[in-house]
């Protein structure tokens, strides 16, 4: 299992990478957006994770670039990490093509249960 998180406060992605650890799961870091549709562009994930509320572009516009690619990339596995927790949130954030939504902090049941039914929706792989 590939993941890509992109996230821009390093505690985040590292408590996050310390829990797929456990799952035998290998993440890839992102700073900032571009830098993670770069990694898209040059390898191939199972799964992104994409903070909302980031410098320069942020989730939102992440998740169209995504979904806009011209390629099979475009139906990757999106989920949405995010503190905000804005009334309209899930609404948007399914209207643009995420396929789940987690709040932070991020519980390791939680990151693992939404990867597995993301994944089992769309037919891939599950994690341990």
């Amino acid at each position: 299992m590939n993941i890509l998180f992109i996230e821009d406060d390093p505690m985040n992605r590292r408590v996050v990478k310390d829990m797929l650890d456990v799952a035998g799961a290998t993440m890839a870091e992102a700073s900032w957006a571009e830098e993670g549709l770069g990694m898209i562009d040059a390898e191939t994930f199972d799964v992104v994770l994409v903070d909302l509320r980031m410098p320069g572009i942020d989730g939102f516009e992440t998740i169209r670039r995504i979904r806009g690619r011209p390629d099979a990339k475009a139906e990757l596995p999106i989920i949405v990490v995010t503190a905000d927790t804005a009334p309209d949130l899930w609404d948007r954030c399914i209207a643009l093509g995420a396929d789940d939504i987690l709040f932070k902090p991020v519980a390791m049941d939680a990151l693992f249960d939404s990867i597995g039914r993301v994944l089992a929706i769309r037919g891939g792989g599950m994690i341990a």
